[in-house]
């Protein structure tokens, strides 16, 4: 249901994404109940007329406008409009922008979204850990497509900490358990094989990374996930569907996560070319 014009409304003018200023309005807004402000966002904002257009918006549902832009024209633009339509707005940039620069005597670079630019290592970053956090253990397949890679393979083969530590690393991952008792999901089968990691790991050491969970667990004693029969016809099943299907294997046997990761990255760039 949508808000009635009630409804205080903030806008948020950015010659960037806008994430800067929408930081800074939902921090204030904590302070207040959910919901009781409407905050709208018009960001990548180039052309003076763009300005316009959004402050005869605001004018419409008398919204208060906070705005980031660092391009002077822009900025002025912005200051002369809101001014001639009587639309109340507060700039969360100049007075830093112009402290900073008589203390450092040099002009800013005016450029918008730098601060993404400069930081884009960090922002990508923690797009691939959320992603790979929403894609663990065959979670949410529609998005598998999207995945720099997916690893697949057998409960304890290492799947989830190799995911993670990739995704440090700022590569999106997703990753897909295979249980003896279900079929392996079609989704996977319809992905581009060179970036579907089939794990591995002997079965004797998969035997003991099992027991070793089984005693975390308090549940020691011998079940169907650390029978010894079980465990080699599970490792394999999934070596067979890696070959049927043409998937990289990586043999996690004594390897460390580290190992693994470096051997799985050096995959993907040289399928990158």
């Amino acid at each position: 249901m949508s808000k009635p014009e009630s409804v205080p409304t903030i806008f948020v003018i950015s010659g960037g994404i806008g994430a800067s200023g929408e930081q800074v309005v939902h921090t204030l807004l904590a302070q207040f109940p959910v919901d009781a402000v409407r905050v709208t966002t018009i960001g990548n904002v180039r052309y003076p007329e763009q300005i316009t257009n959004a402050l005869l918006q605001a004018q419409k549902v008398d919204a208060l406008v906070v705005h980031t832009l660092v391009d002077p024209l822009l900025h002025d633009h912005l200051l002369y409009e809101s001014q001639r339509l009587n639309v109340q707005a507060l700039d969360l940039m100049g007075p830093i922008m112009s402290w900073v620069t008589e203390k450092l005597g040099m002009a800013p670079k005016a450029q918008p979204g730098l601060y993404r630019q400069l930081h884009m290592e960090y922002f990508d970053r923690v797009s691939a850990i959320d992603f790979t956090m929403t894609h663990d253990d065959g979670k949410n397949p529609e998005g598998w497509s999207q995945a720099n890679a997916v690893l697949v393979g057998v409960s304890r083969v290492g799947k989830t900490p190799l995911s993670v530590y990739l995704a440090v690393l700022g590569w999106k991952v997703a990753n897909v358990p295979l249980v003896s008792q279900f079929p392996v999901p079609e989704g996977l089968l319809l992905l581009d094989p060179q970036r579907v990691i089939g794990l591995t790991v002997e079965p004797n050491q998969l035997l003991q990374y099992r027991r070793r969970r089984q005693k975390q667990l308090g549940a020691p004693g011998l079940s169907v996930y650390d029978d010894p029969s079980t465990v080699y016809g599970e490792v394999e099943d999934a070596l067979n569907l890696f070959h049927r299907n043409h998937f990289k294997i990586i043999d996690m046997t004594e390897k460390t996560i580290e190992q693994g990761a470096d051997e799985i990255v050096r995959h993907l760039a040289h399928i990158a070319g």
